[in-house]
């Protein structure tokens, strides 16, 4: 039993009795006899005295003079304090004086109700505190229910949803372009994605009676397109066709998957929904057209690609300066030559002469020859390959560290800002000419009043358009500043007159360099080996 206290009230005046601890307990608090004092509004004590009191107990009760006068007689007390978070109140109870009236388990849990304590309240507690008082002690008498939180709902997809997945690579390094093994091919019946609900939890309390909400979790609900199945509970996902599934925007598409020999004269032009298979080769002059993946067994030759997924070429493109290729996904290919090419992800390739490529994430061209010459590669984050540039001297630039979409956007905005100065110009010219007639006194006609105030709201619509497209000007600009993680890497050699631009920063090679990784560092372009 911990030690405890309480007031000694005789006929020869007031007393404050210290009773030593038992079994272990803990001792007595000083600055807890002096608050219990003041609070009795007993103010005629020596702290000196209490102190010298508890330090001189042993095994019977202490006595310290207060005053030689009497006070009336106190009960047993309770006070209670309650956590920050409302979730637990504790009672510490003080013994009654001499002649004090101790507290029953009535009114401990009115005076509980009266100080708000409304749930929780540990009935067994008080009782065990009846039956054997302890004081000087903490005891929880009320505890509160916390929240049960929840859980946000997901989907489990069962398809490869990945859109940075790569081929795979032979053991030599170079890619297996026969075997790519980037479709995701379904049968009919075929579950695609199931969705896990999400778990809401369930409310708690405090002490005071307050609802304790759980956090909100998310709410998810399955999207798919044309023949897909959903089940009656809305949480599952099947093929109704042999195809193809892909994930874009979060949304699952099967789309059936066209199969073509060639393209060519016997088939024109193929526009098709879902994804093509070509068997052999793309010929010059023609297009395919995907809103899936577009995969050709063969070689595309001066013709356009267009699709909404990745584009798959086993033998590679000759764009003959006219074909262009252009995914939402990514584009893998033996090589790229003489072509443009436009990725929603990544580009990978063994090779890359004299084209214009450019990609949302990266491009890798970490093949066996592994050569960019000649023309423009764009990435957001990095270019990789073996030989950069040509000891021909061909022109060639390689450019990270801004998405080549904003940095078209960006030149776009540049060229419509200009042509909007020149309109802004123009109108402000007719306007201040009819400002200074009305000026002079001039009274201009009806019709021409109405212009002027066309002219005017044409002038404001202007004003708003150019800024909003300042505004986005700077965002790009901001963005365009951020060039961490950028960088292009050389594993061999990098010949002299390639230009490497890191955002808007630039540097001409004079000199070959060898075994490097170009990045901005400190304002500058740095090379260093790795």
């Amino acid at each position: 039993m911990n030690a405890y206290f309480r007031l000694n009230i005789s006929q020869g005046g007031t007393a404050l009795e210290l009773i030593p601890p038992t079994d272990g307990g803990a001792g007595l608090d000083i600055n807890e006899i002096t608050n219990y004092l003041q609070l009795k509004r007993i103010t005629q004590f020596d702290v000196k005295a209490i102190y010298a009191g508890i330090q001189s107990m042993s095994t019977s009760p202490v006595f310290v003079p207060l005053m030689p006068t009497p006070v009336y007689a106190e009960q047993e007390m309770m006070i209670l304090s309650v956590s920050a978070d409302k979730m637990m109140a504790t009672a510490r109870f003080y013994a009654p004086s001499t002649g004090g009236a101790v507290m029953g388990k009535d009114e401990i849990i009115k005076d509980l109700a009266y100080q708000r304590i409304k749930m929780g309240v540990d009935e067994a507690a008080v009782e065990a505190f009846i039956q054997n008082r302890e004081y000087c002690k903490d005891i929880v008498i009320a505890r509160g229910k916390p929240a049960r939180q929840g859980s946000d709902a997901w989907i489990e997809y069962f398809f490869n949803t990945d859109l940075t997945a790569r081929p795979e690579r032979k053991e030599d390094g170079s890619v297996d372009f026969f075997n790519l093994n980037t479709i995701n091919h379904c049968k009919a019946g075929d579950l695609l994605a199931k969705l896990h609900p999400e778990d809401r939890g369930d409310a708690g309390y405090t002490v005071y009676g307050d609802i304790d909400k759980p956090r909100q979790v998310k709410h998810l609900n399955l999207k798919y397109g044309r023949k897909i199945a959903i089940s009656e509970d809305k949480t599952e996902l099947r093929s109704e066709i042999n195809g193809h599934v892909m994930l874009a925007t979060g949304k699952v598409f099967v789309s059936d998957v066209y199969e073509v020999e060639n393209v060519g004269t016997a088939t024109g032009n193929i526009n098709a929904e879902g994804s093509v298979v070509v068997g052999g080769n793309v010929q010059t002059g023609f297009s395919v057209t995907a809103t899936g993946n577009i995969e050709v067994r063969g070689v595309v030759e001066g013709a356009n690609l267009t699709a909404g997924g990745d584009i798959i070429i086993a033998m590679g493109v000759n764009g003959m300066n006219r074909g262009k290729l252009v995914a939402g996904g990514s584009v893998v290919a033996k090589f790229i030559e003489n072509a443009e090419v436009e990725a929603g992800t990544y580009v990978e390739t063994d090779s890359i002469m004299h084209s214009k490529v450019s990609a949302k994430n990266e491009v890798k061209v970490d093949g066996k020859k592994g050569f960019i010459a000649g023309g423009m590669v764009r990435a957001t984050t990095q270019v990789s390959c073996r030989i950069l540039g040509s000891s021909m001297g061909a022109d060639t630039v390689v450019e990270v560290g801004v998405d080549p979409a904003m940095k078209a956007r960006y030149h776009a905005l540049q060229k419509e800002m200009l042509e909007m100065q020149k309109k802004r110009g123009v109108i402000q010219t007719t306007l201040t000419g009819a400002a200074e007639k009305i000026k002079s006194g001039v009274k201009l006609p009806p019709e021409q009043m109405q212009y002027v105030q066309t002219l005017m709201q044409a002038a404001k619509q202007i004003d708003e358009k150019m800024e909003e497209d300042d505004y986005e000007i700077i965002e790009i600009e901001e963005l365009m500043h951020e060039k961490e993680d950028c960088w292009v890497r050389v594993r061999d050699t990098a010949y002299p007159g390639t230009k490497i631009v890191i955002g808007e920063d630039s540097v001409t090679l004079k000199k070959e360099a060898s075994y490097c990784k170009f990045h901005y560092d400190r304002g500058d372009i740095r090379a260093t080996t790795y």
